[in-house]
């Protein structure tokens, strides 16, 4: 797995590999393809959102739980589909606040530019079984992505951090406050957006924070 990370984030994940929870990882996701198991992202996509955003590069993290599990949904990177699949729900919701917040208007559900302007869209768990929503959790994943948000924690300044639902804010509680905008808010999935997703203003306060720490906001106006 080690040979398709980004250097800047191998430099800190390197002993993450060697634990033996990332070696019995490896050992299921090797079984469940043997036995014949669609697993979703692709594999050379499974580390998507590191490599399409190094360490050195990251102002925001986007932070989800787990890949979409229907087909050409998932390439990597949280919340975000392939150009010509349609935006799941959650998505939609996050368009519809970035339209209330901004004016700004997408389509695509591809967020690929995001990512490539440094919004790190990091999934807990990295892979999913075709159909099974949830069924990689507590396989290592989560003990990897922890130290994922520990090392952007400790080793860049002036992160935005957006937490949605309560999962992702468990998830965040080792985020420094001190160095980093930590903005919390209900899940944007359908079931949840109407308890304070919609109107949290997420967006702007992202760009506002990264002008007041130097850096250049996000433009969050997809091609």
């Amino acid at each position: 797995m080690t040979v398709q990370l980004d250097p800047s984030w191998l430099a800190h994940l390197q002993s993450a590999f060697e634990q033996p929870h990332m070696q019995d990882l490896k050992a299921f996701l090797a079984s469940e393809k043997a036995a014949g198991k669609v697993i979703y992202p692709k594999g050379k996509q499974i580390f998507n959102a590191l490599n399409t955003t190094p360490l050195d590069q990251v102002k925001v993290v986007i932070l989800g739980q787990d890949p979409y599990h229907g087909p050409g949904q998932a390439h990597g990177l949280s919340f975000s589909v392939p150009d010509a699949v349609k935006p799941p729900p959650s998505l939609k919701n996050m368009f519809k606040e970035l339209e209330q917040d901004l004016g700004v208007v997408n389509h695509s559900g591809n967020l690929t530019p995001w990512a490539q302007q440094g919004v790190l869209l990091l999934n807990s768990v990295l892979t999913v079984e075709h159909a099974q929503a949830a069924s990689h959790q507590n396989r290592g994943w989560e003990l990897f992505t922890d130290q994922v948000i520990h090392t952007i924690s400790s080793e860049c300044e002036g992160v935005v951090f957006m937490l949605w639902g309560a999962y992702a804010q468990r998830k965040g509680a080792q985020i420094d406050q001190n160095k980093h905008l930590i903005l919390k808010a209900p899940h944007p999935s359908p079931l949840s957006a109407h308890r304070g997703f919609f109107g949290s203003r997420h967006f702007s306060q992202a760009n506002h924070y990264l002008l007041q720490q130097q850096k250049t906001p996000v433009e969050w106006q997809l091609p």
